[in-house]
């Protein structure tokens, strides 16, 4: 199969961050038999580009870059309780979540506008208000990088953990994710996920007593509005840090000083605590050195403010972790993939 190469592309339009870094050679692919090809091809490195937005560029890249474009949603079983859907990688998570509920569908409600396609959900095992990928997750197709070689990977075999997964540690660059198929539930089976307190709240204002899935997606889309910038306004890429699990003997004593510390239990002795508040603590809320900066709203995000390169970025980056690990003892980690 002969495939359409572009050279010395632009991958501004391909990443959340909005960040103009070149790719030596660049294909988008719409079919399997494409991805196969592009993956065979000799060129001698290769790089997966989703829906770019889990990742921070941080120079030009020396490889053939092969944007996954593959599209289609399909319903493959049907219950009384559940709906088995199929979701190619290529199609934007959001979109399909407005798919979902616009089918009677739930489960994904509570991660309404999560950016990125729907391939890259599981290597992140995305999350948001209580909810992650793993509690809707049935099994993905994906494709061995080296052979072209299909497989399906369960629940199981992908390994999740918070935003983790066996395609970020012990698989990692050995596979592409193809579809990803979803255990989602039918009218009458729904069970709402409103734990989460500005849901709660979202929701009180809105004057709702008896909430929906509709409900819930548009109160989450009103809370992440409120504190989310648009990556098409706004360069950015989500959370760009996980939020830190410490133990118990370490949160006591943080709790001593500061009372008013936000947190939830992560199980076995574990705390995890929100990286944003700590971030905002250590002062650098609405943070800008040049044109990279922390949001004014929401310090867990990291935005360029139009001529940022990613090099700025991961030295902003850098310096937050230093003067949160200076301020709390705490060490925290990207969420977003770095290159």
């Amino acid at each position: 199969m002969e495939l359409s190469i572009q050279t010395n592309i632009s991958l501004k339009p391909y990443n959340t961050f909005g960040l103009d870094v070149k790719a030596a050679h660049f294909c988008s692919v719409t079919t399997e038999d494409e991805l196969r090809a592009a993956l065979l091809s000799d060129h001698p490195r290769k790089f997966i580009l989703g829906g770019g937005s889990n990742m921070l560029l941080t120079k030009d890249l020396d490889a053939l870059v092969i944007h996954i474009g593959l599209r289609g949603i399909e319903i493959l079983e049907n219950n009384k309780e559940n709906a088995l859907v199929r979701v190619a990688a290529g199609e934007n998570w959001h979109d399909f979540v407005l798919w979902a509920i616009g089918h009677d569908l739930g489960g994904v409600e509570n991660l309404s506008l999560i950016p990125g396609n729907t391939g890259t959900a599981p290597v992140q095992n995305i999350g948001a208000y209580g909810v992650e990928l793993k509690d809707v997750f049935h099994s993905c197709d994906v494709m061995h990088r080296e052979t072209g070689k299909k497989e399906t990977f369960s629940l199981e075999q992908c390994k999740f953990g918070y935003r983790d997964s066996v395609f970020k540690t012990t698989l990692k660059d050995q596979y592409v994710i193809t579809s990803v198929v979803l255990k989602l539930s039918r009218p009458g089976y729904h069970k709402l996920n409103t734990g989460y307190g500005a849901i709660k709240g979202e929701l009180q204002a809105r004057n709702i007593q008896s909430p929906g899935i509709a409900d819930i997606s548009r109160a989450v889309i009103a809370i992440r509005q409120s504190k989310l910038p648009d990556p098409a306004k706004l360069g950015n890429s989500g959370s760009f840090f996980k939020n830190p699990v410490v133990g118990e003997m370490l949160f006591k004593e943080l709790q001593e000083s500061y009372p008013e510390i936000p947190h939830y239990p992560a199980g076995q002795g574990q705390v995890k605590i929100p990286a944003g508040w700590l971030i905002e603590q250590s002062g650098l809320k609405g943070f800008r050195k040049k044109d990279a900066g922390i949001h004014k709203n929401q310090a867990l995000v990291l935005v360029n403010h139009g001529k940022a390169t990613g090099k700025e970025l991961l030295e902003l980056a850098e310096m937050v972790q230093e003067k949160v690990f200076n301020k709390f003892g705490i060490s925290i980690r990207p969420e977003v993939n770095i290159f």
